[in-house]
């Protein structure tokens, strides 16, 4: 069985608010998700077009140093996708992207990796997968790759802000995908006449079998068909929530390679969830997306 894990989606620059002005830092959900499954010692390969403008190399750059693997990218001359950034009270961000024409989501099975040789885990979500046409084409290679998939929708509703259409977007993926990770804001946007309880467990059938739902310093909860598990969060000094949640993600797909997915119950998904919330929280006590190494998670 392969050991890789593939990481589809988008990396981006976030230009991030300062005194003086922005600042152009490496950004895109699953860029740090795969950033995240590097440091911790996988063998992460990331998917994705990457322009080779000024952000397009440092973007490349900064992938490789963390030690991601860059052997399924597009090298493309059109430009990257920027994200303007800014932050509420509570230093949650928001985003707003300039994403026409860009090489971050020329996604095309033309050059996407052989899906008759998959990886041990298949890891989606954010932008690419609501982004047209490159969002189809993606779709139609994922669901062709034997391997379980993690989704990760991201809610992004600048972006889109037909609920009925996000809601069918998110449903379609859902139905390729084994483990479903999202917010409690994406949950609480994408349903809001339901409680979160029922809009999880709604996801959860013979093809889905765990929905994880973060809810910041409130901790993480884990859906089953075996019954229900909740963590606390950990608590830090707040710098900010860039990559948490990508960072969970990366934990998740580490408890299904150590643990196997049909074990994802009771107190070994426990288990998994303090150990993505311990990660979270590191996450947080630094600048942007800065996910913890192996070490750094030593004792969780």
């Amino acid at each position: 069985m392969s050991t890789a894990i593939w990481v589809a989606g988008e990396v981006l620059i976030d230009l991030i608010p300062r005194e003086s002005g922005s600042v152009a830092i490496v950004g895109g959900g699953p860029a740090n998700t795969a950033k995240a499954l590097a440091k911790l010692g996988f063998d992460s390969y990331f998917i994705d077009g990457i322009s080779t403008d000024t952000y397009g190399q440092k973007a490349r750059a900064e992938l490789l140093a963390d030690g991601v693997n860059l052997d399924y990218t597009l090298t493309s001359d059109k430009p990257t996708c920027v994200a303007r950034v800014t932050f509420d009270e509570n230093r949650s961000a928001s985003y707003q992207f300039l994403i026409d024409g860009t090489a971050t989501f020329e996604f095309d099975e033309s050059w996407l990796p052989d899906p008759t040789l998959p990886p041990a885990v298949l890891h989606i979500g954010t932008l690419a997968t609501i982004i047209e046409p490159g969002a189809s084409n993606l779709f139609n290679w994922a669901s062709k790759v034997k391997a379980p998939i993690v989704f990760d929708p991201n809610i992004r509703s600048s972006v889109i802000n037909d609920r009925e259409k996000y809601q069918a977007i998110v449903e379609k993926w859902a139905g390729i995908s084994a483990v479903i990770k999202m917010s409690d804001d994406d949950l609480a946007w994408l349903y809001p006449q339901e409680d979160f309880r029922s809009a999880a467990l709604n996801f959860i059938n013979e093809k889905t079998q765990l929905v994880v739902l973060t809810r910041g310093a409130n901790g993480i909860d884990g859906f089953t068909q075996d019954g229900e598990v909740s963590v606390p969060g950990v608590i830090v000094d707040l710098v900010d929530t860039v990559g948490a949640g990508d960072t969970v993600g990366a934990i998740l797909v580490e408890g299904i390679v150590n643990n196997g997915l049909e074990n994802l119950v009771g107190v070994t998904l426990e288990r998994v969830l303090k150990r993505a919330a311990a990660a979270a929280a590191i996450t947080c006590s630094r600048a942007g997306a800065n996910p913890p190494t192996l070490k750094e998670l030593e004792g969780f």
